[in-house]
Order: C-alpha cells, then structure tokens, then sequence
C-alpha cells in the first residue's frame, strides 16, 4: 500500500507510474488525496473540540470552589453538547479513515523507472536466455504421456478425489518431487536462508498484510467456517511473520526460506495450455523471503536473481530471464523478474519463478519497521522469490530428458533423487 503523503508529494510520478501498468482508475489518487484532507479536518475539529472540553471542565472545578454553581451548570451544559458532537465527529472520522484505506487498498505499487510500459507478456523484456531452444523432433511427447506411460503422476485419480488440478503423485514420481524439495531447500539455506515451517492457512489481515487482499481474493480458498485463507504461497505467512514488528537496524538483513503446498483456484483455467501439470490448483513450492534496508534492496533482487539461475544451471534446463512490464507486473511489485524453462515437447516456455522487490508497498500494510543508529524507525523493503515452484520444473525435466532408453535426470538430481533413469 503507498502512503497517501507519497502520493500527494509525487503526485505527476505515481500518476506516470500507474499509465505504465495500463491503470484505469487514476482518479483514485485524487480521491485518496481529498479523503486524507477530509480525514485531517475533522481530526482538527475533534481536537479542538476536546480540548475545548478539557478547558470547560477545568473550569466548572473552579466555579464550584467560588460557589458560582448557575455559571458551573452552564458549563457542564456546554459540556454536554460537546460530548455529543465529538460523538458525532468521531463517527464521521472513523467512516473517513475506512474509505481512505479502502481507497489506498485499490491503488497498485508504482513500478520502478527500468520497468517499460506494456500491455501483457508480450511486452516483457528477455534479459538473458542460456541457450537456443528448439523441439525434440518427431516423436517426443508431452509430461501428461510421459507421466501415464512411466506411472509418474495420476491425473484421473486426482480428479476422482477432489478434482481437476489435483494431481496424484506415484513412486518416482512422488520420490522425485520430494528430491527437489529437498535440493531447493539445501541450496537456500547453504546461501544463509533460514529456513521456517509455517501455517498454510492464514487470516485476513495476513491476506491484506502481503496484498493477497482485496487484489487477487477470488483466486483463494476460502474456510468460511473458521475465517480462514489456504495459502496461495509460502510468501503469505512467512512474510507476515513480521507484520507489525519494528526491527532493530542489526537484525537486517533477514532472508527466510520455506516449502509449502500452494492453493490456487486459478477460475477459468481451462483448454489445452492448461493440461497436465502447466497450471494445478495444488502445488509444491519453496519460497525465499528477504527483508532489507531500502538502500540495499536492488543490489538484493539482483542477488536473487543470479541465485534462482544457478539453481535453473544445477538442473541443467534450458532457460530465460524476463523483467515484466508494467502491464504485466503484479499489483503489489515495484520489479518483477520471472523465469521460464523450457519445455521442448511442448514447444514452449513456462514460467517457474517470480523475483520481486515490493519496496515498502507491503511493509506500510505490514507496519514492519526497523530502528536506525539515529533512533528513527522507518519501513523496510520487502522481497521473495520462487526457488522454486515444482509443476513446471518436474513438466521440463520430464520432456527435456526424454530418450529411447526413458527419461535420464541431470546429474544434481539424481544425486538427490537416488536414481539416474526413469523407465
């Protein structure tokens, strides 16, 4: 969320920054701007108003020492008018304060000066690409016929049980999925993440609190009976670990990692570019979260960046870097890389990770400060990644790897996985 005094101080830039994004509602800065003035008058009446009545009574004390009792009950007439117009005023401050934050709940982050305008990803930027793709040829097939003819992964079943997107995972498939769970997590935490088990359900201020909510509130899961969210990512809880903490300048910077299931309801995914394991409604993934001091926040992303590419060369998959437009940016990011491997059976490129610095825009809705050497406490920079999301990775290796003998792993994942060759 961006503070309203940003957004009356930068006013031209934010208004540049939202066009970038292809934001429709402008007027929605405005609007924020006015209810912030609207909020601060009445703070102003009330104030007065209550030390209005702080100097009446004070003085109905004095009236009542010098036996002045008419002019003492006078007062307290007054008194009593106060107190009921402050009611009133207080109301009306409190319905301003709610507007005004549902006001900056619907306005995005402002994209970073290196992030172009575009309309989709189309316009996204190709920052590196390690090799030239090309097909497998003649008689290469799709993960959904390699993981039926090796008994990898059950798709009927998973819809017997619950439903489409849910996938059943068997023997190798299963060991292999529990292989890159544990690779991931090895490698994050030899580069000094700490790693953390959290809840994979949260609440609703830990929805608001990472810009979840209101922005992409249809595509969770919701537990009507308990108030209860599934998390779409581990980023969710872990990142609101630190809601409303004011860190010391010595605690920085933190870097978290965690694996979790993912819960996404994805509505209206359905046809071919969705089959198999390209888009699940439950899925595994390791997240890494950082948490920084402004000043460093950039250096960091990049610092990301070069981490989740040694992974992607460990796997030994043919990939690429995007930086996203601001079209296709997400609601809370200020910078967006993703990574896409890709997949040679289908011929195309998928996505397997999000870096992204959020700037303060998810600090200021966590309220997650950190105290400088001055004494000053100010917002920290949020960051996370993917490191990395299992479907598309598994969908890559499988098509990727494919031989006339079965599908032979890359070296780093078959040291974890305990076997070379899937026949």
């Amino acid at each position: 969320m961006l503070q309203v005094n940003f957004l009356r101080e930068n006013k031209e830039r934010v208004l540049e920054g939202l066009k970038k994004r292809n934001f429709k509602e402008l007027d929605l800065v405005q609007a924020a701007i006015d209810a912030d003035d609207e909020r601060k008058k009445l703070q102003f009446e009330l104030d007065s108003q209550l030390s209005e009545m702080n100097r009446i009574s004070k003085e109905i004390g004095i009236l009542m020492k010098e036996g002045k009792k008419e002019e003492a009950e006078a007062a307290k007439s007054k008194t009593s008018q106060f107190k009921e117009s402050s009611k009133e005023l207080q109301s009306q401050l409190n319905d301003t304060e709610k507007s005004l934050l549902n006001i900056l709940y619907q306005i995005p982050n402002i994209p970073n000066e290196k992030v172009v305008a575009g309309v989709s990803a189309d316009d996204n930027e190709t920052i590196y690409q390690s090799v030239e793709v090309h097909g497998l040829g003649q008689g290469a097939i799709p993960h959904w016929e390699l993981a039926k003819k090796y008994n990898l992964i059950d798709f009927e079943l998973g819809v017997k049980i619950a439903g489409a997107g849910f996938p059943v995972y068997l023997g190798k498939g299963a060991r292999l999925q529990r292989a890159l769970v544990q690779y991931f997590l090895d490698k994050n935490t030899d580069a000094g993440y700490l790693e953390v088990n959290p809840p994979h359900v949260v609440n609703e201020a830990s929805g608001y609190g990472t810009g979840q909510l209101p922005d992409k509130e249809g595509q969770m899961y919701y537990i009507g009976a308990d108030d209860l969210y599934l998390i779409p990512t581990a980023e969710v809880p872990v990142t609101n670990i630190y809601r409303d903490v004011l860190l010391d300048e010595k605690d920085l910077p933190i870097k978290n990692t965690a694996f979790s299931q993912c819960y996404r309801r994805e509505a209206g995914s359905y046809g071919a570019h969705v089959r198999g394991l390209n888009r699940l409604h439950q899925f595994e993934k390791v997240e890494i979260v950082r948490i920084e001091k402004p000043e460093n926040s950039y250096a960091v992303l990049e610092e990301m960046v070069a981490h989740i590419q040694s992974i992607l060369e460990d796997l030994e998959l043919p990939y690429r870097i995007l930086r996203l437009c601001g079209g296709d940016t997400g609601f809370a990011s200020a910078m967006t890389y993703d990574f896409e491997v890709w997949s040679a059976a289908q011929e195309k490129w998928l996505e397997v990770s999000s870096v992204s610095n959020f700037e303060t825009f998810q600090a200021n809705r966590l309220k997650c400060r950190y105290k400088g050497t001055e004494g000053k406490s100010q917002l920290v920079h949020t960051l996370n990644g993917s490191a990395m999301a299992l479907p598309r990775i598994m969908a890559a290796l499988l098509e990727n790897n494919q031989t006339e003998e079965g599908i032979r792993l890359p070296k780093k994942v078959a040291e974890y996985a305990r076997f070379e060759l899937i026949n």
